[in-house]
């Protein structure tokens, strides 16, 4: 009976199941992230399927905003190889599903700040297909060498603390 009920909450826990297809990890180290939009993106079948087998490339990609719509470029989803006449072009613009007051207070930051917009992540949410966008600022040189210091001093502290822990000395 225990089991049961141990299903039962697993099962209704409001949590959206994510499975990653792709990940933009150098937008992260190229850009500063300002905030993040989870959007919808407008999909040919083919692409569907092709993002099924997991194959898609975000690191190219860029947003923009044309007449009071998002669009996204430069992404690469392959074309489906069981596909026939009726698939897709892989690096075509795709529109991206936000609410107005989204896009608005995207068309704002964008145009005041010199933001740009950059897909971080792409995933499946409850079956449909998210593009993680992020409003991010393009990051110096100088800023990027920080941030790698920063990372490598994290990391030799976290060994420090893992040896000590282990009753071992430098």
């Amino acid at each position: 009976m225990a089991t049961a009920t141990a299903r039962s909450s697993a099962k209704s826990s409001n949590a959206p199941i994510r499975k990653l297809i792709a990940q933009n990890k150098k937008a992260r180290h190229d850009y500063a992230v300002v905030d993040e939009f989870e959007c919808g993106i407008v999909l040919k079948g083919t692409e569907v399927k092709s993002l099924r087998l997991g194959r898609a490339s975000l690191v190219d990609g860029f947003a923009t905003i044309d007449g009071g719509e998002v669009f996204l470029h430069g992404v690469h989803i392959p074309e489906y190889e069981q596909g026939s006449w009726t698939n897709h072009e892989p690096r075509r613009v795709r529109k991206l599903l936000l609410h107005k007051g989204e896009i608005l207070r995207l068309i704002g930051k964008t145009q005041e700040s010199g933001l740009t917009l950059v897909p971080l992540s792409l995933y499946f949410s409850d079956g449909k297909v998210k593009v993680e966008l992020a409003l991010a600022r393009g990051k110096k040189s100088y800023d990027k060498r920080q941030d790698l210091a920063k990372r490598d001093a994290d990391r030799d502290i976290r060994k420090a603390l893992g040896r000590r822990a282990k009753g071992m000395s430098d």
